[in-house]
């Protein structure tokens, strides 16, 4: 015998003690599926037999059940629920998680459970008991469809239970199966012509059954409200049934459709809001295909109310639907995706005010609807309305999944008058975006306790609750516009330690890393002296607007690896994005890109005023470290070797400190330098990190290098193009190079280099590499370590420093910065973007020395 389960459900087993609900459970269920009454009794009391325990006991079975349900999980409780008072909670925790309740009575003979009791050390009670549950079952037979279960199956004898099969049904919304590709079409309501030229536009022709197919197999999905206020809903209704039957779309029912089905089958509605006209297109339309009305009828009314799609990435209904109902089945889901929800209030127009639901959505579900007429399709919280009024003078626009774009033809005219002004000429068009004016608003519960953030890189990414506090400092604090911020880059690790005499940094090292994990090239990119900066430059303030929802605030945005605004003075930043602008214009890169704006990786020169303070402050730290103050010891230490020889040695020692805080002070001058207008500073992109529609991180380096080369050929000043060298570490001679040019330019004062795979993201047998080593020159590490760092007794204690704490946190890091611009470019909400930048700057606050 097979037993219908729906594949969301709460199966609720009924029977006496000894009927073996247990042990049916065992058999047809997962473990994890099955919540058992006497295992809840035995966590709460180490007694599954105290029934003192047993409140507490179902405290617990309906907590977990909640957890389940909730997560949309099948869940199965094993009690005797025999009395309507303990299946009442039950039924009620089904409704509000919107599953489906079903019973499995095991009804077997009262003599047969006394037996098996009897066999049972652990059931220690009278056989009034089990009799005592009989009777209650008899009743119960007759009360648990009344009660609210949808399915009930009873099973009278052992036969039927070991006979017994569980059929688990896939649910009518269930399409997760069918990954498309998808064209949704918003609200039709007769507009058959309009309906017929966006199919063909969408690529659908005709076969020679009259069924229009698409060449690439794709598959149309309409938003329901096919009837109503246009001038052929009946050949709308029957070209949607045709190419829903021909399995070549899918259809989900509209309010008006609903009502019209109702009509059909004799119930009392308002001929109103268009319902007449349709009622008297279809009395002239059965004059010649007799019937097809309650055909149309029949068909409405099977339907189903919404459709999760492609692995539940897709989900489509006619007013929306929110995450909590998706892929459930009640009749609040079914409403909510008829009409959504309503206030309870009416505007100026006696219309009811809707709950915008998709301003609170957080679900991972594209939701596409229609239902309520806007001018233009907008995006808000990966929830789309396309019902761009077609009826009413818009457009019938339709929406490509996955490629998200939009195919619209306008209205041939206006067919019925909208209550409420929609369109764009009847309103003052706002100045942002409905998702650009909620991002205004930060919900604490997105950036803030303990989080788990996946990335296309680095899977999950953990961020702890305590982190994400200072996170949220910097950004209130401190922060540049966070409209602005969409990236924050990833620390860098140093290369491994060097054992080469006098050195604690050098080439060979970093090149081991990546041929040892089997990376056969490499580029060597000339590490500035400057401070990274992330810079935003849009084409024109309109883009800025409309792109980034940023009003006011010019062209772009200049800051720094913790999203700090980078200049004070506003003036000098407008000035730096004008000149890269005009670069970027010159060297035609807005036309050759297919953009109007771009977010670069860069180093800005010199170092800015707060670097300099914090080389002064911390890494300086050494006072003594300047001319004077070592020249008034040497002098005196001279005058007092004429009356004692024995203090050379001493003197010697002084004479070499004198000379390392020389090159000290002579190495931290090339890093700083007196800046009074923008043609005092340089600045080295070497990353074009995003454009409209492309994140660069699938190019290699070189073509990084090479394209920004253009750019800075094109700028008459600031913008410096940044040398490089590819290395094939597969080749003795091409990495002796690469240590010879590395030499050279720390020989010359420099800083040293960066060492990169050179593709932009490596992946070795063990994950995601490094996307970046630096190798630092002896000079600049005095900066960082002191003036005597190079002494011997003090290289042998710095070589103990321990790298893998920093790696772990660039690799993290990195993963997040990449998935946040990713979820830019893809327009989700600037919350989902901004969970990547919280999450970087909490992994910014974790204790790491900050001279590695």
């Amino acid at each position: 015998m097979k037993l219908n389960v729906p594949e969301l459900s709460l199966v609720v087993l009924v029977g006496t003690s000894g009927s073996g609900k247990s042990t049916f459970a065992k058999k047809h269920f997962k473990f994890t599926e099955v919540l058992s009454s006497d295992y809840c009794r035995g966590l709460v009391s180490d007694d599954e037999n105290d029934q003192k325990a047993t409140g507490d006991a179902f405290e617990v079975l309906h907590f977990i059940a909640s957890k389940r349900l909730a997560s949309g999980k099948l869940t199965v409780v094993d009690a005797t629920n025999v009395q309507q008072e303990a299946r009442k909670p039950l039924v009620a925790l089904a409704r509000e998680y919107h599953v489906i309740p079903t019973a499995i009575v095991l009804n077997l003979p009262e003599k047969l459970c006394q037996e098996r009791n009897k066999s049972r050390s652990d059931r220690n009670f009278g056989q009034h008991v089990i009799r005592q549950q009989k009777q209650q079952l008899r009743r119960s037979l007759r009360s648990l469809k009344r009660e609210g279960f949808r399915h009930i199956h009873v099973l009278s004898s052992e036969e039927d239970i070991e006979g017994a099969e569980i059929d688990r049904q896939q649910l009518w919304n269930n399409r997760k199966f069918e990954h498309g590709p998808f064209d949704i079409i918003g609200d039709i309501h007769g507009c058959f012509d309009e309906l017929m030229e966006l199919v063909v536009e969408l690529g659908y022709q005709p076969n020679g059954d009259g069924i229009y197919e698409h060449k690439e197999n794709r598959k149309l999905v309409f938003l329901g409200d096919l009837v109503d206020r246009g001038p052929k809903t009946p050949e709308v209704v029957q070209f949607v049934k045709q190419m829903v039957e021909a399995e070549k779309a899918l259809c989900v029912p509209g309010n008006h459709d609903i009502k019209f089905m109702r009509k059909m089958k004799g119930k009392n509605v308002q001929i109103i809001h268009g319902l007449g006209a349709t009622l008297e297109q279809f009395e002239a339309y059965d004059k010649e295909h007799e019937g097809y009305s309650k055909i149309a009828a029949e068909f409405m009314d099977s339907l189903v109310s919404h459709y999760v799609l492609d692995d539940g990435n897709l989900v489509v209904a006619h007013a929306g639907m929110k995450e909590a109902f998706q892929g459930r089945g009640s009749g609040k889901v079914r409403e909510f995706a008829l009409y959504g929800e309503t206030t309870g209030e009416t505007d100026e127009f006696g219309l009811p005010v809707r709950y915008n639901w998709a301003a609170e959505y957080r679900g991972q579900a594209m939701v596409v609807y229609g239902h309520t007429p806007v001018p233009d399709p907008e995006w808000l919280n990966r929830t789309i309305c396309i019902d761009t009024g077609c009826v009413f003078g818009g457009k019938l626009t339709a929406l490509r999944y996955p490629e998200r774009e939009f195919v619209s033809v306008p209205a041939k005219q206006t067919y019925s008058q909208a209550a409420r002004p929609f369109l764009e000429e009847d309103q003052k068009a706002p100045a942002l975006n409905s998702q650009q004016e909620h991002d205004d608003l930060l919900d604490l519960s997105d950036v803030t306790g303990k989080r788990f953030i996946s990335t296309r890189l680095q899977h999950n990414v953990t961020i702890r609750g305590e982190k994400s506090i200072a996170a949220l400092e910097v950004m209130s604090r401190f922060a540049a516009n966070p409209k602005w911020i969409i990236y924050l880059p990833p620390t860098m690790s140093a290369s491994e330690t060097s054992q080469k005499d006098n050195y604690l940094e050098y080439p060979e090292e970093a090149f081991a890393y990546y041929r040892e994990r089997g990376i056969p090239k490499i580029v060597c990119e000339e590490k500035h002296m400057g401070s990274r900066a992330i810079l935003i430059v849009c084409r024109d303030e309109e883009v800025a607007k409309k792109r980034f929802g940023v009003i006011g605030e010019g062209i772009g945005v200049c800051y720094t690896r913790t999203g700090r605004q980078f200049f004070d003075n506003r003036e000098l930043e407008t000035k730096m994005l004008e000149y890269v602008n005009q670069a970027l214009t010159k060297s035609g890169f807005w036309d050759d890109f297919n953009t109007d704006w771009v977010c670069l990786d860069c180093e800005l020169m010199p170092w800015s005023a707060k670097a300099q303070e914090l080389l002064r402050v911390q890494y300086a730290a050494v006072g003594c470290a300047s001319k004077a103050s070592f020249s008034l010891t040497l002098d005196t230490l001279r005058q007092t070797k004429e009356r004692r020889p024995e203090i050379e040695s001493l003197l010697k020692r002084y004479e070499d400190k004198a000379d390392l805080a020389a090159k000290f002070v002579e190495a931290y001058g090339r890093y700083c330098w007196t800046t009074k207008s923008m043609k005092d500073y340089k600045l080295a992109p070497f990353h074009i990190l995003a454009t409209e529609g492309h994140v660069h991180v699938d190019k290699n380096h070189i073509w990084h290098m090479e394209n920004i080369a253009k750019v800075c050929e094109a700028a008459e000043s600031i913008l410096l193009a940044t040398p490089f060298k590819e290395i094939d570490l597969t080749v003795n001679s091409n990495q002796t190079e690469g240590i010879k040019w590395w030499e050279e330019l720390t020989a010359k004062g420099g800083e040293g280099m960066v060492i990169k795979p050179l593709e932009f993201i490596a992946i070795g047998k063990r994950g995601l590499l490094q996307p970046a080593l630096k190798c630092r020159g002896q000079e600049y590490l005095r900066i960082i370590y002191g003036p005597e760092y190079t002494l011997q007794e003090n290289l042998q204690r710095l070589r103990q420093r321990g790298l893998s704490s920093k790696r772990s946190l660039a690799l993290r890091e990195f993963a997040l910065g990449v998935e946040a611009l990713e979820r830019f470019v893809r327009r989700e909400p600037l919350r989902r973007v901004h969970e990547c930048i919280f999450g970087v700057l909490a992994l910014e606050s974790e204790p790491v020395d900050p001279r590695l």
